[in-house]
């Protein structure tokens, strides 16, 4: 790095938060290149909740017209317990995040959309990070095929079980809370007269919880239901799933969940797990992003959001900067990331106990899991703006 030279970032991992951080420091001036071990992007069947805090960020970005023209088209949220009584009124006083401005996305939708938003050239596919060799003025990243790149940081986006982690401090293995989910997605005319397919509705139950929500346009209708698990499952969105399983864990539940899962041709099993927060996100020329930092368990719809937030956060911090100032930013960034991610983390579990709840009456789940949101200002928070203050401070 040099003078007025822009920074030449390597990008490990085509995720959500790896194609995101692309697409904002290349609108803050950073020369910024994806490598992604998959040698093609595959559409996988999930979807993935995008609240106000990073619906924002991606329409400042310019992908809101294309985003808001592929989510899944509701307008309220249900909230009700297992044998169908509202927790909190019908429309609900609970939600995710406003209607108006979240987007419910189908991943591998989503995950093209990203990739559009970026030149050819800067996502390189088959591109499998072994490690990284930092130099007195750079690091060089190294492929499984022998090859390098010459760079001036490192941003690691490649998930929980990250490969670079522990260049930045001690490997922090997952940990399990115990549950596991089946999802699935499901012709939104196949369901359209037993769930109201314009509408983002959850279902609390003892040890369970069960969710559905509109994605690619209304055209599907997406399902996670938590189970408990004493197993080790794939923190993976493509294990295999038995349908048969995953009705008998309902059975009994209001006749809209058993209808729903009825109507399932095909599941799949997910991990759900998170990591104790680390102490630390950078070391050097390497610093960490999204679910490599801050992995978070799915109950608040945050673990996107918050690689978003991440991803515009060191945008802005990393315009203009120079060789000298470097370390500084990296540290401002984790200053800024680490106690709110932590927050999250911690109010997905408080959340994902709260839907479980055995002894919990519905009018003091509605008041927590209220809190709880209210707790991290999924409507208000403005990553962008935070760290331009900080930004303009330095």
């Amino acid at each position: 790095m040099n003078g007025n030279a822009p920074l030449r970032v390597a990008i490990v991992g085509a995720g959500i938060g790896g194609l995101t951080a692309a697409i904002a420091l290349r609108a803050n001036g950073v020369d910024a290149t994806v490598y992604e071990q998959a040698s093609e992007l595959k559409a996988l069947g999930a979807g993935v909740s995008i609240a106000t805090n990073g619906s924002r960020i991606l329409t400042r970005l310019g992908l809101g017209d294309e985003l808001s023209a592929i989510a899944g088209t509701f307008s309220h949220y249900v909230f009700r317990t297992w044998a169908g009584e509202p927790i909190a009124g019908e429309p609900s006083t609970l939600s995710f995040g406003d209607p108006t401005r979240t987007w419910f996305l189908h991943r591998g939708e989503f995950q093209a959309a990203l990739c559009a938003a970026l030149p050819t050239d800067a996502v390189r596919l088959g591109h499998r990070v072994v490690g990284a060799a930092e130099r007195h003025d750079g690091i060089d990243v190294r492929f499984a095929d022998g090859g390098t790149a010459a760079v001036d940081l490192v941003i690691a986006a490649d998930g929980i079980h990250s490969r670079l982690q522990g260049m930045v401090g001690a490997a922090a293995q997952p940990v399990s809370e115990g549950v596991m989910a089946y999802r699935g997605l499901i012709p939104a005319e196949r369901v359209s007269g037993i769930v109201d397919v314009n509408a983002s509705s959850m279902w609390l139950g003892p040890n369970r919880s069960f969710l559905a929500y509109p994605v690619s346009a209304g055209a599907l209708l997406n399902v996670v239901a938590f189970t408990p698990t004493n197993l080790d499952v794939a923190e993976s969105w493509t294990a295999p799933g038995d349908v048969r399983e995953l009705a008998a864990a309902y059975a009994g539940w209001e006749p809209t969940v058993e209808g729903i899962v009825d109507a399932m041709d095909q599941t799949f099993r997910w991990g759900i797990y998170d990591r104790e927060p680390l102490p630390r996100w950078a070391a050097g020329r390497v610093v960490l992003l999204g679910d490599s930092a801050h992995a978070v368990t799915p109950h608040l719809g945050q673990g996107a959001n918050q690689a978003i937030e991440d991803a515009m956060t060191l945008a802005v911090l990393l315009r203009d900067c120079g060789s000298a100032d470097l370390g500084s930013r990296l540290r401002s960034y984790e200053d800024l990331r680490l106690d709110r991610t932590r927050r999250v983390r911690d109010g997905a579990r408080e959340a994902g106990r709260t839907y479980r709840s055995t002894d919990m009456a519905p009018r003091a789940q509605a008041e927590r899991i209220g809190a709880i949101f209210d707790g991290i200002a999924v409507d208000s928070y403005d990553a962008e703006k935070v760290a331009e203050e900080v930004l303009a401070s330095v």
